[in-house]
């Protein structure tokens, strides 16, 4: 029972209906509504690993996770299993159902590295022959359709051919005693043909009269003459009834003789649907993922900008405040927190942002704070939070909580069973609503029996006895709520280590009370009292003064990653601005190149003019070697080798035009780690010389021994028979996929594929079909003598 208030002091359940918001099914909305708490922590740990598989999912997919065509189909199931017959329209949500969960397998079959959602759909069964069936017979509103079978198609004929007959006879009588009608016109009156006809003129179309108009001016007549047809057609529709009722209910048998897998299916869908809701609210909320930790393992309960995530909600969709986050770091050997602070800062936020957080984690959800998200698995978490005052039950506030904390204390009797205790106890108030000395006599005992009982405690107080507890007993920690005095508003900051001061007096003092009062209330409270909250306030200055020293670290750390990144910006820029001009030398030599080799052209058809003359080819061959001399680059100068850079050395980065300090000699692969100014960075022995220019020498590492190879066994060539051939012609493109994908999951070798050429919609379909699943790994047109085009192979792995 106090678990069921707990959820309720928490707000539990308007959590949930926000994650029901982002549900994609009806089936996932309810079961987000009436989300239920794992009693386990492997339970708990397979939750959220399907909620991280999700969100990897579809921040890969170009579109979310899709639960189209899944409908409700609950209660269908159940009333085919009790040999009821199911309607049209049920029939179709059925089919459609089916093929839905088909395409939520298909995409995560299709997806890697997620072992958890892949093994949650392997067991599901969608049955595409029953899906085909039920399309065939069942049309896009839900009535049986024609093709259903070769009787309903004769008796639908008849009914064609009567209403016509009827309607031709009925116009006839218009024409001829168009003077006895009201209007040209035939309508029904249930399922017989009728004529308006005046009242004054009864007579003179005799008939059956089935209506007569508000004004009694209009008779709506049945004449006799289509009497007999009138009874032929409403024989035939009653044929027609029976033989739909006949084609549904051999669907509906079909569907109850697959309950079981269909049971499972329904489930493995909703399943997918709430991880799918529990990440898109754990997106939506900017939220990350939580690991339980051990707190026996002097692992810290790590809970940095907690959120509360109705507040969020708050604030998003009602335009409240703005979010105070808090930081939550209890130490292993705390097991009793106490919050002192004054009222309306933020003490039961604090309570219930912790309850919820434990709650989110336990259910799969991610918690909205910063990483890492490091807590506990609470097998339950226990609240007393708020008033239980009750006139009808003659209780005070006193006694409302002590029989909530009592009840707190029976749920921790199966706890004390266990080595260690793996409770979590919220605390608002303990000890409130009677006189103070006995009710913070009896906070103490009732917290120093929770630090045995319970593996962490939250209590919020007023009673200053309880901030001395953590000089006595190491298992206590003290928090407060700061508070602005220049304002006299809180600033729902949690101070971590000190307790809260008094500040009645000084808020008294500000609101205007006479000062002269609230001097004697201090020489009531006694100079202990005020020596007391002046430690504290000087604790308090001492902590800002440390939170301000932290701001200007942090400041210096972001001016030296600034720094870096402008260094690392600038090496890029050069090394950019290197392979410019590497280019453009390259272009510039590419064109010397062309001009010399026009030049030398010029030279050899000069020669070849005439009968050369040893003059001429001495003239040729001083040409030839101004051309040379003119396009002949420079020799570069030879690198001075032989240099080997050691710890301290004061080397040259050559890229940069930078002189540093070596920190580590090179490894392996002739990386070193240097030093200039203020930055550190890793470069290569290529990139660096000394002082005086020399190189440094190469790293030389040995070749690794290629491992002798053996080929590949060849595959034995594929035979094509009557099993693995799939004849689709004159199919449509559904009908298609669902018997392909049949063929597919029966295979073990290569299919052969006849669709035929026809308009080409049909291969194009078979050909987009075969491209996205997952078991074929290619396709092709078959050999000319096998079809050629009309024929398609596609290889099954």
């Amino acid at each position: 029972m106090i678990q069921a208030e707990t959820l309720e002091l928490l707000e539990w359940h308007r959590l949930c209906q926000h994650l029901a918001t982002f549900a994609a099914t009806k089936l996932g909305a309810i079961a987000s509504t009436n989300l239920q708490i794992p009693t386990s922590q492997s339970v708990s740990e397979q939750l959220l690993a399907q909620t991280k598989e999700v969100y990897q999912l579809e921040s890969r997919l170009t579109t979310s996770l899709s639960f189209d065509g899944i409908q409700d189909i609950g209660d269908s199931i159940e009333r085919a299993e009790l040999r009821g017959i199911l309607a049209g329209d049920e029939l179709l949500a059925i089919a459609t159902t089916l093929a839905g969960a088909r395409n939520l397998r298909r995409v995560i079959d299709n997806q890697e590295d997620i072992p958890v959602l892949t093994e949650l759909v392997a067991d599901l069964r969608t049955y595409p022959e029953l899906e085909q069936e039920i399309h065939r017979c069942i049309d896009e509103r839900g009535t049986v359709a024609d093709r259903a079978s070769q009787k309903l198609s004769e008796i639908r004929d008849d009914l064609r051919k009567l209403r016509s007959q009827i309607n031709q006879k009925l116009h006839n009588i218009l024409q001829a005693k168009s003077n006895a009608v009201q209007e040209q016109l035939i309508t029904q009156r249930g399922d017989r043909f009728v004529i308006p006809v005046k009242a004054s003129h009864k007579d003179v179309i005799p008939g059956i009269v089935h209506d007569t108009s508000t004004s009694g001016v209009t008779l709506y007549v049945e004449p006799n003459s289509i009497v007999p047809m009138g009874n032929q057609l409403r024989h035939t529709l009653k044929r027609e009834q029976a033989e739909e009722e006949a084609i549904r209910r051999a669907l509906t048998e079909q569907v109850a003789a697959v309950t079981p897998d269909l049971e499972r299916l329904l489930a493995i869908v909703t399943t997918l649907d709430l991880a799918t809701a529990r990440s898109r609210y754990s997106y939506w909320l900017k939220a990350n993922p939580p690991r339980f930790i051990n707190r026996n393992e002097q692992e810290i309960i790590t809970l940095r900008q907690l959120r509360h995530p109705l507040l969020i909600w708050q604030q998003q969709h009602e335009q409240g405040h703005a979010v105070i986050p808090v930081d939550l770091l209890v130490s292993p050997h705390i097991k009793v927190v106490t919050i002192t602070g004054p009222n309306t800062g933020g003490k039961t936020v604090t309570l219930k942002t912790l309850g919820l957080a434990a709650l989110m984690a336990k259910v799969g959800l991610f918690i909205p704070a910063r990483e890492p998200v490091e807590m506990p698995w609470f097998d339950q978490v226990l609240a007393d939070i708020g008033d239980e005052q009750s006139l009808q039950q003659s209780l005070s506030t006193f006694s409302g909580h002590i029989r909530r904390i009592s009840r707190i204390l029976n749920a921790l009797e199966n706890d004390s069973a266990l080595s260690t205790p793996h409770s979590l106890v919220l605390l608002d108030e303990v000890g409130a609503g009677t006189d103070p000395a006995e009710g913070s006599a009896l906070a103490i005992a009732l917290l120093q029996y929770l630090a045995e009982h319970a593996q962490l405690t939250i209590a919020t107080t007023h009673f200053g006895e309880l901030k001395a507890l953590k000089y006595e007993d190491a298992r206590f920690e003290n928090a407060s709520v700061e508070f602005d005095e220049a304002t006299l508003s809180p600033t729902y900051r949690l101070l971590w280590g000190i307790p809260g001061r008094s500040n009645a007096l000084a808020i008294a003092l500000r609101l205007g009370l006479k000062p002269e009062v609230v001097e004697q209330a201090k020489t009531q409270v006694g100079e202990a009292s005020d020596e007391v909250n002046q430690v504290i306030a000087g604790l308090e200055a001492q902590r800002r003064r440390q939170e301000t020293k932290a701001a200007e670290a942090q400041k210096l750390l972001q001016q030296a990653e600034r720094l870096y990144k402008e260094v690392s910006d600038k090496a890029a820029a050069l090394q950019e601005r290197e392979k410019s001009l590497r280019v453009s030398q390259e272009v510039a030599v590419q064109q010397a190149i062309a001009q010399a080799k026009g030049e030398i052209a010029q030279v050899i058809r000069r020669l070849q003019q005439g009968t050369p003359t040893a003059q001429d080819a001495q003239q040729a061959t001083n040409a030839l070697n101004q051309i040379s001399q003119k396009y002949q680059p420079a020799p570069a100068p030879k690198p001075k080798v032989g240099f080997m850079p050691k710890v301290g050395d004061r080397i040259r980065i050559s890229q940069f035009g930078q002189t540093a300090e070596v920190l580590t000699a090179p490894d392996e692969d002739g990386e070193l780690n240097v030093r200039f100014g203020i930055m550190k960075m890793t470069v290569k022995l290529q990139d660096i010389e000394s002082l005086d220019g020399q190189k440094a020498e190469p790293i030389v590492k040995p070749k690794p021994t290629p491992a002798p190879t053996t080929p590949p066994p060849q595959a034995a060539p594929a035979i094509r028979t009557s099993k693995n051939t799939v004849d689709l012609r004159g199919k449509r493109v559904a009908d298609a996929e669902i018997e392909l994908d049949k063929a597919i999951s029966e295979a073990n070798g290569p299919i052969w594929i006849i669709h035929g050429h026809g308009t080409g919609k049909l291969r194009q379909g078979v050909h987009g079909f075969l491209q996205q699943h997952p078991r074929v790994s290619s396709y092709e047109a078959a050999e000319q003598a096998d079809g050629g085009s009309g024929v398609t192979i596609a290889h099954v792995s």
